[in-house]
């Protein structure tokens, strides 16, 4: 766990994945910018890596994480991703272990470690119950929990999602200072709402944003609810 990073609740992550890159991806993170402002929220950007040293420079409040990082050091690795690379391009964090980029415990346990040698922040994906308890004695600063087969689709009411409460106990009793996000299948601004009813910290979206045929104005929705939701239930 980084000791020099705080993220505050409510919270939201874009996680823009090889959809966006570039200016593309530059423009959203600038509107992004601007909403944690407007709205006091805290928002995680995952963009290229290749993108983190101009988007980070660009922006203000914006969280600039790397999508991924191998647990290396400094030496031979070719085609990996240092985590003083990352580190040295202005990220403040780095996403692990996402369904599209699963690791092994034992290199999650050293990732982990790894970044906190080095100044990261950690965001780290569960597919589950299990696998959030076993990530939890890791101690990153923040976990994911996004059942696989949910992202990137709309299968099934964001309500019925009854894990929820139970996992963010569940983390919260091997280390309260972890906090939880919880995403999948995030599509809307009433996905959002209602996501941060059943007791989410935060939430995030890709394909509700990116694929939207205007991805600005999904964003700012999304924030929006995110804002007014958390200030009306808690």
């Amino acid at each position: 766990m980084n000791s020099a990073f705080r993220i505050r609740a409510p919270f939201f992550e874009i996680g823009p994945k090889a959809y966006l890159y570039g200016q593309a991806s530059l423009d959203l993170a600038l509107e992004a910018d601007r909403l944690c402002e407007e709205y006091d929220v805290d928002i995680i950007y995952t963009p290229q890596c290749v993108d983190i040293r101009m988007i980070a420079e660009a922006t203000n409040r914006l969280l600039v994480f790397a999508q991924h990082m191998d647990p290396l050091r400094i030496g031979k690795g070719i085609g990996s991703v240092l985590p003083e690379a990352i580190k040295a391009a202005g990220a403040r964090g780095v996403l692990l272990n996402h369904s599209e980029k699963k690791m092994t415990l034992g290199d999650l346990r050293t990732a982990i470690a790894r970044a906190d040698e080095v100044g990261l922040a950690t965001l780290v994906c569960a597919d589950n119950l299990a696998e959030a308890r076993a990530i939890a004695q890791f101690e990153p600063d923040i976990i994911l929990a996004e059942p696989p087969e949910l992202i990137g689709t709309r299968n099934g009411s964001v309500e019925s999602r009854s894990y929820v409460r139970e996992i963010n106990e569940a983390i919260r009793n091997i280390n309260p200072g972890i906090s939880v996000l919880h995403g999948a299948g995030i599509y809307s601004a009433k996905d959002v709402e209602a996501i941060i009813g059943l007791g989410a910290e935060g939430t995030g979206c890709t394909s509700g944003i990116v694929k939207a045929e205007d991805p600005t104005r999904s964003m700012r929705e999304m924030i929006r609810s995110l804002r007014e939701t958390w200030d009306r239930t808690r």
